[in-house]
């Protein structure tokens, strides 16, 4: 269909055709493997980081930088988070255990599964919170939103059900093992004083993770950072200092949350600099 539609308005498709460089003396001249072409204005939708083996390049990011243009530092976002040696060496084991919480980090929160990998933790509630994770920063998982934990343990120690069987009815039975060897006293439920019970039950809805990184642009599926808003029209998304110069799509410094925002944010800007090429 979209090659149809291209037919019928007269575009002429080029493939196999490298952009080498891009000038403007007036009009602008594209320079590429296939001979130079002179047009009035120029689109840059080359993309961003993310996924390197379908091409990925920072070829965008430097044709703005060439014109003077601001261009915010590309991370990868909507991304797998990996662990610490020393946390992983607990977790890793866990590897394909996947449990709701409500993560927290950078003033945002998704109450959506979280996935234990063999390099650390992932799932949609991890790859929503990484776009606003900073290298450094904590990021908080409430592993039993809406339930009373102080209640709920307090109950359990009195009726003598130790704390790893009491998780395994709120969290997966591996991960509550885990969890309980790793974060809680060694000793058993009944055993605990009031004040055991509240730091536990606090450490269930506040789990604090430290990340050591991210699984990088390999296995991100957008780019956060690139061109700066700033510099475009919000309605043309024409560089104000460049006239006839546009930028649309991930190259631009807008990430969208899962669920095909990135799309529509590609298509919605392509359409806005469509309407005044």
């Amino acid at each position: 269909m979209l090659l149809a539609e291209c037919e019928a308005a007269g575009v002429e498709v080029q493939t196999g055709c490298r952009v080498e460089a891009l000038e403007k003396d007036g009009r602008f001249r594209v320079r590429t493997s296939r001979g130079e072409f002179v047009s009035e204005s120029v689109v840059v939708a080359t993309g961003g980081l993310s996924i390197p083996k379908l091409g990925a390049t920072d070829f965008g990011y430097r044709l703005a930088r060439q014109f003077g243009l601001k261009v915010v530092a590309p991370e990868p976002a909507l991304v797998p988070l990996t662990l610490a040696p020393r946390d992983l060496a607990s977790f890793q084991p866990l590897s394909g255990v996947s449990v709701p919480a409500l993560v927290r980090c950078g003033g945002a929160e998704f109450a959506e599964n979280v996935l234990v990998t063999h390099r650390g933790l992932s799932g949609p509630a991890v790859l929503q919170i990484s776009s606003y994770w900073a290298r450094g920063e904590e990021v908080s998982f409430d592993l039993v939103p809406g339930t009373d934990m102080v209640t709920m343990l307090a109950a359990y120690r009195v009726r003598g059900v130790e704390l790893q069987t009491a998780l395994g009815r709120h969290l997966p039975k591996r991960f509550a093992q885990v969890w309980a060897e790793t974060f809680a006293p060694r000793k058993p439920l009944p055993s605990y004083t009031d004040a055991e019970v509240e730091t536990v039950a606090e450490r269930l809805h506040d789990w604090r993770v430290r990340p050591a990184g991210t699984e990088g642009f390999q296995k991100a599926e957008v780019t956060k950072g690139g061109v700066s808003t700033d510099e475009l029209s919000s309605k043309t998304l024409e560089a104000r200092r460049v006239p006839g110069l546009y930028f649309i799509g991930e190259v631009v410094d807008v990430t969208g949350h899962l669920g095909g925002y990135n799309f529509q944010w590609a298509w919605a800007s392509a359409h806005a600099a469509g309407q005044f090429v």
